[in-house]
């Protein structure tokens, strides 16, 4: 998925970003809500981790324009205000789900995960196809039975392509899901995961390249 991390202590910020680049996300960073806005008017996230407190644009105005927009993003937002009305308050203007400080990064990525699988149709838990079965939640692949040891990237697009349910997904697609946003649109990234993809499934051939249009997984 393409999350954005809105968070202005840069450790911390830092931190979630990498723990969830673990989990095979493409992550973005923000570290005020104006920024914030900057990189939601350009990119297309699932979902985004919303400090409250920020700087320049509050969390609270971040999230309102969010939802006044009528956005598909979803906002888990991250405060250290404990209190049921704080909470209360924070979904009321718009949040998906709410996170209190301090918390442990395993539910952080939980909770992504889950808020991520609202942001698109709804797919089953784990994803089928082809003779491949793919569990996002334990970040395992089988193919036929086999399992199948995938890097983060190759975990991602893999992932993506499977969601596609059988239609082509465009390079560019793949490339927003699966990298930030300091990726080269006009690197070879996406062609060697592809190949490295194609390598660890062995045979028979299951990702099919649609000459000129994108990739998918018949």
């Amino acid at each position: 998925m393409r999350v954005l991390v809105v968070e202005d202590e840069r450790l911390l910020a830092d931190a979630i970003a990498e723990w969830l680049r673990d989990e095979a996300h493409a992550v973005d960073l923000a570290y005020d809500g104006a920024a914030a806005l900057e990189r939601v008017a350009v990119n297309d996230y699932d979902v985004v981790v919303l400090d409250r407190d920020l700087p320049l644009v509050h969390g609270d105005e971040v999230c309102r324009e969010l939802a006044e927009a009528e956005s598909v993003v979803r906002v888990l937002m991250l405060t250290a205000a404990a209190e049921v009305t704080d909470r209360v308050e924070g979904l009321g203007i718009g949040a998906d789900d709410y996170l209190t400080k301090p918390f442990a990064f395993p539910e952080l990525a939980a909770r992504v995960q889950a808020l991520g699988r609202r942001s698109r149709p709804a797919a089953p838990p784990v994803l089928r196809r082809a003779g491949i079965t793919l569990d996002p939640a334990r970040r395992e692949v089988f193919r036929d039975g086999r399992y199948v040891p995938l890097a983060r990237k190759e975990f991602a697009v893999l992932a993506e392509l499977l969601r596609a349910e059988g239609t082509v997904v465009s390079a560019e697609r793949l490339l927003e899901k699966a990298w930030d946003e300091h990726a080269d649109p006009f690197t070879g990234a996406v062609r060697l995961t592809i190949l490295k993809l194609r390598r660890k499934l062995a045979d028979p051939p299951v990702v099919e390249t649609v000459k000129g249009v994108g990739y998918r997984i018949r």
